[in-house]
């Protein structure tokens, strides 16, 4: 019979690039599996991180066989992003792609008693391998554990691009109940063996069963009665598959999976089993403070119970394949998933690179295609960022034309970058479409949002339309009773949401929203809002600790349990006659309650109740009812707001603006723009331009000025930005840019001749 064995304890790590000869036992760190070697630096500010090829060294006994003869395979869920496998000095396998599981047969490198596994892990930069840029830190490590799968000769394939084996689609008939179809792949299959298959219902009860040669192993068995996997009551049966040798059982493999059906309607939107129901949730990556990616079931089950609070019905899984144990969340939480390959912002030329994403494409599908909450397929992420060609279409088509070969019963998907053309080849490759916005925070108002839907919808009705990415920064020591767009308050971002989360209400045609992002995470690159290295766009902080008020807002709609939820507990000291105080709750009407006394009843619009009061000096203590909920805080009043509440940039960068216009002069911002043969402009690309000194300079003031971000060669965001034009940019932050904001970099771009 099969056995695993956990290979996760008292792993050497040899933080050195060294050759394999000089690899020992007892070098380096003793660690524990999942580990990273990124889990502080990944995200702690520093502008970079360690990406280089490290070992993992471990010593193991040859398991003990049973009496018959047979294999031994070592298998490794996740290694970051390349590993070369080594068993006592002989290379078994290599592997690329820093998101799926992978296994190899070590039987004949293995010999009696002790015997040595090391595994040469990188994080390095190489072409053939995704993702290639990505607004992300790429960890390194073996972040998600070791094991060794002892089987006899005849078992459940173990190499069929790292899946279980066993495959399980359903169908249901016409005349009631359900088909069954069952594919196996076995290894060494022959004469002597049969497969006895077995599905029981979530009591454990049998209800079909079937037997088949071990030659050709795939079989249909039949569901007299059917109850649905559904968001509201995610139902799954279990499937066993004993591979049988006369009275004898050699292997078995079990997998759970769900019925239903689904589809989308430009329309009526995502239907379930026949009813109508608007996907409404959140995006997450899978990292965590001061761990990085390593993280533990226990880590992946909190994430779900934080999701599952809020009231989400849709999880997007950004932007690779995750965890086991995390589409196992989803599953049982009835979380709608949309998962993804790292095919993201900038496709490489090199055609080895296309591959590598075919194989990540078909890894993500063959090891994840019995999760009943996977519904969606997403072939690729902003890929524009990077540029468009012929080939990148034909990449996409292609990859569209695999995964509904592989899976014909999923919907494919895209997440288009905002700058994406509504009309265009890029249109129409997937079942379903997206786009990325973020209207309201990199350029645009967040009353945009809704009205760029409704043109979309207008104009294509014949297509599905999501909004697969949405947010802006909340960084919870900035706050104001006068929020606006980029001054990384709390209270901007929850405003930000309410408009959201009402205009997402309002369009039940949107096939699925998914918020930019459930967590804040770890961005090496970024240096933004006075927190580097991460984006903090999430509704709940890195470490899990603190839920930001816009949590709350979706909370107050998604969320049937009444609730309440006074908003500013941490804007704790407030100056001024009066202050405003929001209260979100998804109760009809609120009453608020100032030091004990009745401030008055305020009718929730929008789940919103909205308050002027007037604090006394000192302590006060607000308590918000709604229905039987109550919550309640403390604000004091003060004289002068402390100086932390506001980012110093926010008053640099509106003085930088004003001074930069003093510099341009007496410029006619409004005459025609002129590109003049032989200088730069605003249609180079900001790669071209840093090729001046002098030219990127301007360029790269103006971004940090609109965006308060840092551009330069070789750092930060460079990769994902240096493809890009200044015009290209304006579809992405336009409104940002002042009235002749852009004709003034040009006029400057314009003045600097073009280095040869």
């Amino acid at each position: 019979m099969r056995q695993k064995i956990n290979m996760n304890k008292d792993w050497w790590f040899i933080h050195e690039k060294i050759e394999l000869s000089q690899v020992k036992q007892g070098q380096g760190e003793l660690v524990n599996l999942p580990h990273t070697w990124n889990a502080v630096d990944g995200h702690d500010g520093n502008g970079s991180y360690d990406r280089g090829c490290y070992w993992y060294v471990k010593t193991f006994q040859k398991p003990v066989q049973p009496a018959f003869e047979g294999k031994i395979f070592i298998e490794i869920l996740a290694a970051g992003q390349q590993a070369a496998v080594y068993v006592n000095g002989q290379k078994v396998t290599y592997h690329e792609g820093g998101y799926s599981t992978f296994r190899a047969d070590i039987t004949g490198y293995c010999k009696e008693g002790e015997n040595q596994i090391a595994i040469a892990c990188s994080n390095e930069m190489k072409d053939s391998v995704y993702p290639q840029s990505a607004d992300f830190t790429f960890y390194g490590g073996l972040y998600r554990g070791v094991n060794l799968v002892c089987v006899p000769e005849t078992h459940f394939s173990l190499t069929h691009y790292g899946d279980e084996g066993i495959h399980v689609t359903t169908e249901e008939m016409s005349w009631g109940g359900a088909k069954a179809h069952v594919v196996s792949h076995i290894a060494g299959a022959g004469e002597d063996y049969t497969v006895l298959y077995s599905i029981r219902d979530a009591d454990g009860k049998e209800v079909a069963g079937g037997t088949r040669p071990s030659t050709e192993p795939d079989i249909d068995l039949y569901l007299p009665e059917v109850i649905h996997w559904d968001i509201a009551n995610p139902y799954q049966y279990t499937l066993t598959a004993l591979l049988q040798r006369r009275n004898e059982t050699y292997d078995e493999v079990t997998v759970r999976f769900g019925v239903r059906t689904f589809s989308c309607h430009p329309e009526r939107g995502f239907v379930l089993n026949g009813v109508e129901i608007p996907l409404r949730g959140v995006s997450r990556h899978q990292d965590k403070l001061y761990q990085g990616n390593a993280l533990t079931r226990e880590d992946h089950r909190r994430d779900a119970e934080l999701i599952q609070e809020i009231g989400a019905n849709t999880v997007r899984l950004a932007h690779y394949q995750h965890a086991r144990e995390f589409y196992e969340e989803c599953d049982e939480r009835g979380f709608v998933v949309w998962a993804e390959i790292p095919f993201i912002s900038v496709m490489n030329q090199d055609p080895e690179a296309h591959e590598n994403c075919i194989r990540q494409l078909k890894e993500l599908i063959y090891q994840n295609d019995n999760h009943p909450s996977i519904c969606f397929w997403g072939i690729s992420n902003e890929i524009l960022i990077g540029g468009i060609s012929e080939k990148l279409v034909e990449n996409h088509r292609e990859l569209n034309a695999l995964a509904k070969k592989i899976d014909p019963t999923r919907l494919t998907t895209i997440a288009h970058v905002t700058m994406t053309p509504t009309e265009g080849p890029m249109h129409g490759i997937t079942d379903v479409e997206s786009y990325n916005h973020y209207f309201g925070w990199y350029g645009g108002k967040m009353e945009d949002n809704g009205p760029w839907m409704d043109r979309y919808h207008k104009a294509h009705p014949e297509l599905c339309i999501g909004l697969s990415e949405y947010g802006c920064e909340g960084i919870i020591t900035y706050h104001s009773d006068h929020p606006a767009c980029k001054d990384y308050s709390e209270e901007y971002q929850a405003l930000y949401h309410e408009y959201m989360a009402k205009m997402l209400a309002d369009r039940p045609w949107i096939w699925s929203s998914h918020v930019w992002n459930m967590f804040d995470f770890g961005c090496a690159a970024r240096d933004e809002g006075g927190v580097a290295g991460r984006n903090n766009k999430g509704l709940v902080t890195m470490d899990r600790k603190v839920k930001k008020d816009s949590f709350f807002i979706y909370k107050a709609y998604w969320n049937p349990e009444p609730m309440v939820h006074i908003c500013g507990r941490r804007y704790a000291k407030r100056a001024g006659e009066e202050t405003e105080v929001r209260v979100y709750t998804n109760q009809p009407w609120v009453t608020l309650f100032l030091n004990g006394e009745k401030v008055g009843d305020c009718k929730a619009a929008d789940h919103v109740a909205v308050y002027r009061i007037a604090l006394k000096p000192g302590m006060n203590f607000l308590v918000a009812e709604a229905g039987a909920v109550r919550d309640s805080i403390s604000l004091e009043k003060v004289e002068k707001e402390p100086d932390i509440y506001v980012l110093p940039e926010v008053n640099e960068r509106a003085e930088g603006v004003a001074n930069w216009f003093q510099e341009v002069g007496e410029l006619d911002l409004q005459a025609p723009m002129e590109y003049p043969e032989g200088y730069y402009n605003i249609r180079c690309t900001v790669e071209e331009i840093s090729h001046s000194e002098e030219a990127m300079e301007v360029v790269a003031k103006a971004i940090k000025l609109l965006t308060n971000m840092t551009v330069k060669p070789g750092e930060g965001m460079w990769d994902m930005m240096k493809n890009m034009s200044l015009e290209g940019m304006k579809d992405m932050i336009g409104s940002m840019m002042p009235e002749g904001f852009l004709e003034s970099i040009n006029a400057k771009l314009i003045k600097i001749k073009k280095e040869s």
